[in-house]
């Protein structure tokens, strides 16, 4: 993995009038993706919309970007990213999409340059797989959903 001073994100602009993902604040692990649409899109409630975000990325080696919800959209209006953490894989080049569904009980609109989602660079580990007849022992063992409990 690149030292943090040598990573870097080679981003294309598909859009010319869409601003580029930023930080919002110093301490800010996820950079906003904005809404790359030529008319407002409505998302209503319970369903799906895919929206462009005008850009395609080059990620280092070793990394996935991790499309997230933002938690103000999630929260004040219930919408979110479709799949939890949408993936990136870093051999991807074409235009990044944000699936988002709308929980809420109301109609929500997208508007040109609205921040949709969130976008997270994270290493990626990728272990040497092994068959193995046992597993080793833990307290939990099989125990599922549920079985260190509740609270």
């Amino acid at each position: 993995m690149q030292t943090m001073e040598k990573l870097t994100l080679r981003i294309k602009k598909l859009d010319n009038f869409v601003s580029m993902p930023e930080y919002k604040t110093v301490g800010a692990s996820a950079m906003d993706l904005v809404a790359a649409i030529s008319e407002d899109v409505v998302i209503p409630s319970g369903e799906i919309r895919m929206i462009p975000t005008g850009i395609a990325i080059e990620l280092p080696h070793n990394t996935e970007a991790q499309v997230r919800s933002r938690s103000g959209l999630a929260i004040k209006s219930g919408i979110a990213v479709v799949n939890g953490i949408g993936t990136i894989d870093e051999d991807y080049r074409g235009e990044i999409c944000v699936g988002l569904i709308n929980h809420s009980k109301v109609d929500f609109k997208i508007s040109r340059g609205d921040r949709i989602a969130q976008m997270a660079i994270m290493e990626v580990l990728k272990p040497s797989i092994v068959v193995a007849d046992d597993l080793s022992d833990t307290k939990r063992a099989e125990g599922g959903f549920g079985s260190t409990g509740v609270k």
